[in-house]
C-alpha cells in the first residue's frame, strides 16, 4: 500500500485543515486526480494524488487540523490484495487508544477522546449511569475548536494568515542562510521591440507579456549554470528539472509563489498559459498542491511603473532568488555615445553554502545575455 500523507506546501506550512475528502474509500484514483481540499495560511487547496489505485479507510475527519507529514489514507495499487491482518487500524496503530482508568466511556467515545487529546475526567457523561458517549467527546471538541476556527478564518479573509505565514518563512530564511547580493542593467530595447512586432500579428488574448521573457531567461541561464538550480538540504542537492516559483500579489494582501514547471523546456507560448493559469487561479484561492511544491528558483518581478530594483531573501529550501525591479528609460553609454534605453535592473539573492560571487556573476550574465536576444528564447 502506497502511504498518502498531507504534503508539505511550502517552507512556512507546519500544517492545514482538513475541509472535504473528494473521493470515498474504495474509489478509483490515478495521478493528477484531486482527493481532498486543505485549507492552509495561502487558501484552499487541492490536494492531487500522485499515484494510481484503490482509495483506503479514511484516517482523518473533515474539518480536522492536520501537521504535515501525518498518515490521512492510503492508496492501494491495482492488483494488490490487502490482508486484513496487515490492514492499518485507525483505533491502534493511528489513534493508539488507551484505557482511562475510573472512567465509563463508550469505545468510541474513548476513540475519539484519545484522538483530540481530551482528558475524559474531565468530560461529564448523558449516558445511562453516567456513561460517557460518542456525542459527550464530539461536544467539548466543538467547543475547543470554534474559537480556533473562527479565529483562523476571519484572519484568513483578511489576509493575516498569508503575512505572518510569509514573515516566519522570511525570518527563518534570513536567519539561517548566509545571502549574498549581486546586481546587473539590462538594455531591454530589443526585446520590447521583438514583443511589439511578435504581438502585432497576434490576438489580444494570445499575446505575450514581458514576464515570460523574464522566466524564459532564468531559465535558459540556470540549464548553463545549474549549481543555482537546486535546494539546500542536508548540504547541496542539485535539481534537473527547472521549475520556477513566480511571486503573486493578492487582492486581500501578501503574496503566494506558485510553480511554473518545466520552464526550461516550454515555449513561450506555454509558459504564458502557464502564467496565466496560476496567477487566476492564485487570486481566486484555486490551486492545486502541485501548483506549490518543486519551486527549485523564485522570481519577483515588480513590473511596470515600480522601483527600479528589488533585493529579495531566499525561499528555502532553494539557494537563489531573482529579481526584476521595473523597465525604467535611463541614460546609456554604448559605443561611445551616450542615449536614453528602457533599462532593467535585475538582482540576485543567493545562498553563500551553496554558490559563489563568481558563480552568481556568470549567471547574471547568462539572464541579461539571453534577454538581449528574445529571439534567441
Amino acid at each position: 500500500m502506497i502511504e498518502f500523507r498531507m504534503p508539505s506546501l511550502g517552507a512556512d506550512m507546519e500544517s492545514g485543515f482538513l475541509r472535504e475528502w473528494r473521493v470515498k474509500p474504495g474509489d478509483h484514483v490515478k495521478r493528477g486526480d484531486i482527493i481532498a481540499e486543505v485549507e492552509t495560511q495561502k487558501g484552499i487547496i487541492d490536494i492531487e494524488v500522485f499515484d494510481e489505485g484503490t482509495v483506503g479507510e479514511f484516517l482523518i475527519k473533515e474539518d480536522d487540523k492536520v501537521p504535515v507529514g501525518t498518515l490521512m489514507t492510503h492508496i492501494i495499487p491495482i492488483g494488490e490484495v490487502v490482508n486484513e491482518s496487515t490492514k492499518p487500524k485507525v483505533s491502534q496503530e493511528n489513534i493508539n487508544v488507551q484505557p482511562t482508568p475510573g472512567v465509563h466511556a463508550s469505545p468510541l467515545a474513548k476513540k475519539i477522546a484519545a484522538e483530540k487529546g481530551i482528558d475524559l475526567h474531565t468530560v461529564t457523561g448523558s449516558g445511562p449511569d453516567g456513561v460517557i458517549t460518542r456525542d459527550d467527546v464530539e461536544k467539548v471538541v466543538s467547543n475547543r475548536i470554534a474559537p480556533e476556527f473562527a479565529k483562523e478564518k476571519s484572519a484568513l479573509a483578511n489576509g493575516n494568515l498569508m503575512r505572518m505565514a510569509v514573515a516566519a518563512a522570511m525570518s527563518k530564511s534570513n536567519r539561517e542562510i548566509p545571502h549574498y547580493y549581486l546586481e546587473t542593467k539590462v538594455d531591454m530595447s530589443k526585446s520590447l521591440a521583438w514583443l511589439t512586432e511578435t504581438n502585432k500579428h497576434r490576438p489580444v488574448k494570445d499575446r505575450l507579456l514581458p514576464a515570460v521573457l523574464l522566466i524564459k531567461s532564468v531559465a535558459k541561464a540556470l540549464g548553463a549554470i545549474p549549481d543555482l538550480n537546486a535546494w539546500w538540504e542536508n548540504g547541496l542537492q542539485l535539481k534537473k528539472g527547472i521549475h520556477i516559483g513566480f511571486v503573486v500579489s493578492l487582492r486581500t494582501g501578501g503574496i503566494i509563489v506558485p510553480t511554473v514547471h518545466d520552464a526550461g523546456r516550454k515555449s513561450l507560448d506555454e509558459i504564458m498559459l502557464s502564467l496565466s493559469d496560476i496567477i487566476t487561479r492564485s487570486r481566486s484561492a484555486r490551486l492545486r498542491s502541485s501548483d506549490l511544491t518543486d519551486s527549485t528558483i523564485t522570481i519577483t518581478n515588480l513590473g511596470e511603473g515600480s522601483v527600479e530594483k528589488v533585493f529579495g531573501v531566499i525561499y528555502p529550501p532553494q539557494v537563489a532568488l531573482v529579481g526584476f525591479g521595473g523597465i525604467t528609460d535611463q541614460p546609456w553609454a554604448e559605443n561611445g555615445k551616450v542615449d536614453s534605453r528602457p533599462v532593467l535592473t535585475v538582482t540576485l539573492a543567493a545562498d553563500h553554502r551553496a554558490t559563489n560571487g563568481n558563480m552568481g556573476s556568470k549567471f547574471l550574465i547568462a539572464v541579461k545575455d539571453y534577454l538581449q536576444q528574445p529571439e534567441q528564447l
